[in-house]
């Protein structure tokens, strides 16, 4: 059997490629003549391929009348004959050369790696989340740390800090969100004095519920519901304003022209939300002890004037004072974790949306924490 077959040659001075498949001792047998070059070649290996019925690989391979040869027609020649063995047992030292160029990937790409057993990704995906874990933490303290270096610097020289900024973040994140904190801790308060009075009737100590709403708002849930909801509010906020600058480009032309992304961007904001929670905290305990007196009013007849002098006669100062000191630490966690988050964003839109929700995440985990902690410090010094 023998089936001639050429390609004309895409360029002049090139001889073009041709092949012969004929009986041989050995089996069948590819000869080749020609230049066997990326110009030289045409549509020869799609015919080769055609002529070659199933199973019926060359064993064999003639190279007595090839002329040149390069990388393409080596390729052709190893997905003609299936493997390198026929060129690497050539005469001819640039086609095992190219054999060993044109081989190694083709006998690479049919490496297949074993499944990884279900522990085994187990255990992998529990890895990946602690090193993420881990990293995030890293990424925390070193911002913490930067900030702290910038803040230092404007202590040092006030001018620095850029007030236009600075109220329009206490402006956008603060003084707005007034109604939404009041609100919410209104309802909070109306809750706890149902819950309350539901339960402390039964024990005929209607009259508690007072105790019960003074020092559950104005110790813990003022602070953590303002806290928390400027967290929804403006760590978000905060993370899609820097990080839509950082797509932008905005915060490198910022480093370009020699202004302090930190000085311009996180030191206005974390100032303010320093500034502002505490306020709003201030809003939420107001909002809370007004819920608790309507419902009180309203279910076990306890007028507004009994109400509210039972809660100065009984409720102490230090519960006020408590909420109070806890909402600066919670300012700085929201506006460093919203900020520290937007600087962290890349060039594509999916890191920002991933950005956002982790600041909003990750705020509100650091606020519960960190109230936690203070619960068992207080606690510890019997406040």
């Amino acid at each position: 059997m023998s089936v001639p077959g050429h390609s004309p040659p895409f360029e002049v001075g090139v001889e073009s490629a041709r092949y012969e498949l004929r009986q041989s001792g050995e089996g069948l047998c590819l000869a080749i003549g020609g230049d066997w070059t990326a110009f030289g070649l045409g549509n020869l290996p799609t015919e080769i391929m055609r002529s070659l019925t199933e199973g019926s690989r060359p064993k064999a391979l003639d190279v007595q009348s090839l002329g040149h040869v390069d990388s393409a027609g080596a390729l052709a020649l190893v997905e003609a004959l299936g493997s390198t063995a026929p060129l690497e047992a050539s005469d001819r030292q640039d086609l095992r050369r190219l054999a060993d160029l044109v081989g190694a990937p083709s006998e690479a790409r049919q490496v297949t790696e074993p499944a990884a057993s279900a522990i085994t990704t187990f255990f992998a995906r529990i890895g990946r989340q602690v090193e993420s874990f881990i990293g995030q933490i890293w990424a925390l303290m070193d911002f913490q740390g930067r900030l702290v270096v910038a803040l230092g610097r404007h202590l040092r020289n006030p001018k620095r800090l850029r007030l236009t900024p600075l109220f329009s973040v206490m402006e956008q994140a603060g003084i707005n969100a007034i109604p939404i904190v009041m609100m919410m801790c209104f309802f909070i308060g109306a809750i706890v004095a149902l819950v309350g009075a539901n339960l402390l009737s039964t024990f005929g100590v209607s009259a508690f519920t007072v105790e019960l709403v003074g020092v559950a708002i104005l110790r813990e849930f003022g602070a953590v519901i303002a806290a928390i909801l400027f967290a929804g509010r403006s760590a978000s906020a905060f993370a899609a304003e820097i990080g839509a600058m950082r797509m932008n480009q905005e915060v490198d032309a910022m480093k370009v022209m020699g202004v302090d992304e930190f000085d311009a961007l996180v030191v206005p904001r974390v100032l303010a939300a320093l500034l502002m929670v505490p306020i709003l905290t201030f809003c939420g305990d107001i909002g809370g002890i007004l819920g608790g007196l309507l419902v009180s009013w309203a279910t076990m007849d306890i007028s507004p004037v009994f109400f509210l002098e039972r809660t100065v006669d009984t409720v102490s100062l230090t519960h006020f004072w408590i909420g109070l000191v806890k909402a600066p630490f919670f300012a700085l966690v929201i506006a460093a974790a919203g900020c520290g988050k937007g600087l962290a964003v890349s060039g594509d839109t999916e890191s920002l949306g991933r950005g956002v929700t982790s600041a909003v995440v990750q705020s509100i985990f650091l606020i519960i924490m960190f109230d936690a902690i203070f619960a068992v410090i207080f606690m510890e010094l019997d406040l």
